[in-house]
């Protein structure tokens, strides 16, 4: 652990310690069951599979002598990890096959995540767990990707309401699912939701690298976007899930060029979010840190965000299952505020005049009519308000 950086961990569960240390230890035969009394084994495997560190702990427990815990535990783990290694070779055939479509059609295409992420940084597709394949693409191709998807038989997740177009800033992907398959596809459109800002596709496609995990030319993130794009996203969900910080360890140990990662951070105003998750990665899994980035780590909103992270570790907290625990939902709203810049965060209050789409549903206007809405909404906001209290 960090020597100088201390945060407060005294809340996390045992069961998530020994996890960690499991994890984190390097050249050892033993582990010693001292620290680890009354371990609820229900408890750690529940933890396993919620952090998706199943992979890693089911190698790390045959490797290391661990008689101490319980073989169905072992045994459950192993389990799990041999379903990902299939569930990641059939995303590596869906992956080709979409890549070569999109490249067919003169759709550009980056993969973020998925098995190129788990070659790249575990040199090993089975070590990462993942359940769908992210793909960024110009805004513009976006409905010739919709029908070349709903052409393979996938069907999308018509989610997003929209008005005034506003999904293009305040959303960043389209969700399709493949009710045959069972494989799911997120077309980005955008790195993150606004107010955050990132650097062009055009950029980002500049800088790719090709993958040689399948035949066909398929191409992801450069090294220092990767890292840029893996900090604001695990950073946006609380790094509820120890797996995306994980990923950050596994980055540190790259052939990466800092010097060019902290201009990048800098310029997209998310420094401090980039301490952060270093931050973490030390106290957590004991990460030796370049000094090339010391001054990343040692910024006071680095410290104090990342001691606001381990509120999601306390917890099993799952930012995906809606509607949220009153109090992860109001801790969490706080939590996003806070890691936005000033200039984010004044982008943030203004996106708030723009018209919503419940300003639609509230009073129906001609589509001709929808820049009504904006000297409407204050209004339509007073209304829903008033409704809303009238309700028993």
């Amino acid at each position: 652990m960090n020597k100088t950086i201390n945060l407060n961990l005294e809340k996390i569960p045992n069961e998530l310690m020994l996890m960690l240390e499991l994890i984190s230890v390097n050249n050892k035969e033993h582990i010693s069951e001292g620290n680890y009394k009354n371990i609820d084994w229900d408890l750690f495997f529940q933890l396993a599979l919620h952090h998706r560190l199943y992979p890693l702990l089911s190698i790390k427990i045959a490797k290391f002598n661990c008689p101490w815990i319980p073989s169905d535990v072992s045994k459950s783990l192993t389990t799990y990890y041999r379903n990902n290694t299939f569930q990641m070779l059939h995303l590596c055939g869906v992956m080709e096959k979409v890549s070569q479509l999109f490249a067919e059609n003169d759709i550009r295409s980056l993969f973020l995540k998925g098995p190129i992420l788990a070659e790249d940084l575990y040199g090993d597709i089975s070590m990462r767990t993942c359940g769908d394949l992210d793909i960024l693409i110009p805004l513009n191709d976006l409905q010739r990707a919709d029908d070349l998807l709903v052409g393979l038989g996938y069907e999308k997740n018509e989610y997003i309401k929209t008005v005034l177009n506003d999904w293009k800033w305040r959303h960043h992907h389209f969700t399709y699912y493949h009710p045959n398959e069972g494989t799911k596809i997120e077309i980005h459109w955008r790195l993150n939701p606004s107010p955050s800002t990132e650097p062009a596709f055009e950029k980002l496609w500049e800088r790719r690298r090709k993958t040689a995990l399948v035949s066909s030319p398929t191409f992801y993130l450069g090294q220092e976007d990767l890292f840029f794009f893996l900090v604001t996203h695990g950073a946006r969900h609380g790094w509820s899930r120890l797996r995306w910080l994980l990923d950050i360890h596994k980055m540190v140990q790259t052939d990466i060029y800092w010097q060019d990662v902290k201009r990048r951070l800098k310029k997209y105003q998310c420094d401090f979010i980039g301490g952060q998750s270093l931050i973490l990665s030390s106290q957590l899994f004991n990460t030796i840190l370049p000094k090339d980035i010391q001054s990343l780590v040692f910024q006071k909103n680095s410290v104090r965000l990342a001691q606001e992270t381990i509120f999601y570790l306390e917890g099993m907290v799952n930012l995906h299952n809606a509607p949220l625990p009153k109090e992860v939902s109001k801790y969490h709203e706080k939590y996003l505020l806070s890691i936005m810049s000033f200039k984010q965060k004044v982008l943030y209050t203004l996106s708030v005049l723009h018209p919503y789409y419940m300003d639609a549903e509230t009073l129906p206007l001609p589509k001709r009519l929808h820049f009504l809405y904006f000297p409407l909404r204050p209004f339509l906001w007073f209304w829903r308000k008033t409704r809303k209290h009238a309700l028993p």
